[in-house]
């Protein structure tokens, strides 16, 4: 199950945070987690930025992890307003477009 929470912005939108299992081929290390963060207009259109990109078992259930301001900013600073970032509690790491960790999903030709 995915761990993450929301903050509700002054503007009325949201910032969607969640802890989802490394992709197969990610970081190899068991239980290894990538956070993801999404920009919406509200909770359920965050979720459907992500089932709309394969990820279709992603639920939001309670707010146990919400976002941190630094991780708030790094999301609205991002055009797409969807981003990672495979070690969550690694400030050094940058974070990524939501395409780069998609691609490395996909099986090679």
């Amino acid at each position: 199950m995915a761990g993450g929470g929301f903050a509700k912005l002054p503007g009325g939108s949201v910032v969607v945070a969640l802890s989802l299992p490394s992709p197969p081929g990610g970081s190899g290390t068991p239980g290894a987690r990538v956070r993801v963060l999404v920009h919406a207009v509200n909770r359920q259109r965050a979720l459907t930025r992500l089932r709309n990109l394969g990820l279709r078992a992603v639920y939001l259930r309670g707010n146990s992890e919400p976002p941190t301001p630094d991780e708030i900013t790094a999301v609205l600073h991002h055009p797409d307003g969807l981003v990672w970032r495979a070690t969550p509690d690694d400030d050094t790491e940058s974070w990524h477009p939501i395409g780069s960790l998609l691609r490395r999903r996909r099986p090679a030709a």
